[in-house]
């Protein structure tokens, strides 16, 4: 390429601006721009809701995390419209008119939460929080629809700080979908008496109360929606980005988008963060939603797109990194760690002492574990982050790990 290159990052939370970080350590000199949604530098979005109240301003990403890469050009507040495809280079169309023209782009705007009710709020920008904050105090009538990581995480923090909170869930169990029932029931005893309702799908949320669908009506205050999220893909509508029907994009190791026979979608254009479901040796397809993947997958994405850009191989991707999913929660006083997927297959593995409890789910033929869970075990933490670094999914004595004492190790380190 005879001139300097130019590239486009969309989206400036951790995915984006860990992206633009790595841009530069892989050694790109060109034109960098950084387009975001809100009017702010980029923030870490996880403190949102565990530190609702004891951390009343956002966490900047550039000191938390040291990320303060040479950007030419911040458009902040001025988020993404339209992608074309334009000759050899890519096209962005801003919601303020201006278009910014590019060699290459890197995708990473995220997710929205879902919220199909319009007196209910969410919780998920900076914004979000603080209009929380301002609303919530002690005697305050919370509703919290959903009990997965985000409700639970905020029904915690609002009930230590004297809010009267009230989770409603339609699962069985809290956090259902991210671990099952027999793991997500133990999580329900961490609730004060009286404030989790499961079995409880929502008809509407209407001014000062949520309508359950068997015709009772629960009074609250506030109404927050913490039913998940969508991947913040809508403006790609007519892009040539392959979405899948969840709005996702599927990519493989080098976090390039890939068509359904799998090969390569676009050249030089990268999916980063909580739009890519992502090709795993070990896991298979992974969906997002997990912080480590905004830290992590702009790696390979960024040392790939310099190498191409300079017309050199992009790299192989069967001997990328392969990062396990990783999800980190605190709720009602009580840290989780969950590493893998869980296997809806696997046998739930318990092993537990009077401080915490630790769940595997291991295949019962032959003891390969898809995910490790702890809880208030720092010890097993570490064990599980050693025992997903491998290449393959670890496999475990299934008698051995039931005991506490016993140290998390693969099988063949045991035998």
């Amino acid at each position: 390429m005879s001139r300097s290159p130019a590239v486009v990052v969309v989206g400036a939370g951790l995915a984006g601006l860990r992206t633009a970080a790595c841009l530069r350590t892989s050694g790109f000199a060109g034109h960098l721009t950084l387009v975001g949604d809100e009017g702010l530098a980029p923030y870490d979005r996880p403190p949102l809701s565990k530190h609702l109240f004891d951390q009343p301003t956002p966490v900047w990403l550039a000191e938390d995390l040291g990320l303060a890469p040479a950007i030419d050009d911040e458009r902040l507040g001025d988020p993404a419209v339209a992608l074309t495809a334009e000759g050899d280079g890519y096209e962005v169309r801003l919601r303020s008119g201006a278009t910014l023209r590019a060699d290459a782009v890197v995708l990473a705007t995220g997710a929205r939460p879902h919220n199909p009710w319009p007196h209910a709020w969410t919780l998920h920008t900076a914004d979000d929080a603080a209009r929380l904050r301002a609303a919530l105090s002690p005697g305050t009538r919370l509703a919290c629809v959903g009990a997965g990581w985000i409700g639970a995480e905020l029904a915690g923090v609002c009930a230590a700080a004297g809010v009267d909170v009230t989770v409603i869930e339609a699962a069985p169990t809290p956090l259902y979908a991210a671990l099952g029932a027999e793991v997500g029931a133990r999580t329900a005893a961490w609730y004060p008496a009286g404030t989790l309702r499961t079995d409880s799908a929502v008809a509407d949320v209407v001014a000062g109360a949520v309508l359950l669908e068997g015709g009772e009506k629960i009074p609250a205050d506030v109404v927050v929606a913490a039913i998940g999220v969508r991947p913040a893909t809508a403006w790609l509508a007519d892009s040539p980005v392959p979405l899948l029907p969840d709005g996702t994009v599927r990519v493989d190791e080098l976090m390039r988008p890939l068509l359904a026979t799998g090969e390569v979608a676009l050249p030089r254009l990268r999916v980063v963060g909580d739009l890519a479901t992502r090709r795993s040796r070990r896991h298979g397809w992974v969906r997002p939603g997990h912080w480590d993947a905004a830290l992590r997958g702009p790696e390979p994405a960024a040392a790939s797109l310099v190498a191409e850009l300079a017309g050199e191989h992009p790299g192989d991707p069967t001997t990328a990194p392969d990062p396990a999913p990783y999800v980190f929660s605190t709720q009602h006083g009580h840290d989780l760690a969950l590493f893998g997927a869980p296997s809806p297959d696997a046998e739930v593995v318990l092993r537990e002492d009077g401080t915490g409890w630790t769940a595997l789910w291991v295949s019962p033929v032959d003891g390969t574990t898809s995910a490790i869970l702890t809880v208030d075990r720092p010890r097993d933490t570490a064990a599980a982050r050693r025992l997903f670094a491998g290449e393959r999914l670890p496999r475990v004595d299934t008698e051995a790990v039931r005991d506490p004492a016993e140290r998390l190790v693969p099988m063949v380190e045991r035998r």
